[in-house]
Order: structure tokens, then C-alpha cells, then sequence
């Protein structure tokens, strides 16, 4: 390539580059940066109400399988106690 081939390029890649920074200053940029912004901070609320459900039904199945853990204690405990009266 030649040197006013790489100096039309530089030229052109300069040019481009300031009018890419225009554009993506406006006004019009800016307005779609905006909404584009409120749309991912609405899906933001929406995921994190989901985790907070999903959360909560955790909290119930610990819950859940605490009490079924310990009753199945219990009845092991009155097995055993049962057993020992037996003999």
C-alpha cells in the first residue's frame, strides 16, 4: 500500500471516529441510553423479586424438612425407649 493510500485510511478512520463520537453524544444517543437503562434496571427488580420468592420457598423447605427430621427423631427415641421396656 502506498503512502497516501495509508494516509487516505488514516484520514478516513479519523473522520469516521469523530463522527462516531458525535453520534454517540446527541441527544438522540442520550434519549436511548436512557430508556435502555430503565429497561434494565426494570428487568433488575423483576429478577431479584423472583430470587426473594425463590428465597422464601427455600426458607419453607428447610423448615419443612427440619420438623420432619425431628420427628422422625422422636420416633426413632420412642422405638428405643420402647425396646428397652420389652427386654
Amino acid at each position: 500500500m502506498s503512502v497516501q493510500g495509508k494516509i487516505a485510511l488514516f484520514l478516513g478512520g479519523t473522520l469516521f471516529g469523530s463522527a462516531g463520537f458525535a453520534i454517540l453524544g446527541s441527544k438522540d444517543a442520550k434519549k436511548v441510553y436512557t430508556h435502555t437503562t430503565a429497561a434494565v434496571l426494570r428487568c433488575k427488580d423483576r429478577v431479584m423479586q423472583q430470587v426473594e420468592n425463590i428465597q422464601d420457598n427455600c426458607s419453607d423447605i428447610l423448615a419443612d424438612a427440619k420438623e420432619i427430621n425431628e420427628a422422625r427423631a422422636k420416633e426413632s427415641e420412642e422405638e428405643v425407649i420402647a425396646d428397652a421396656v420389652t427386654e
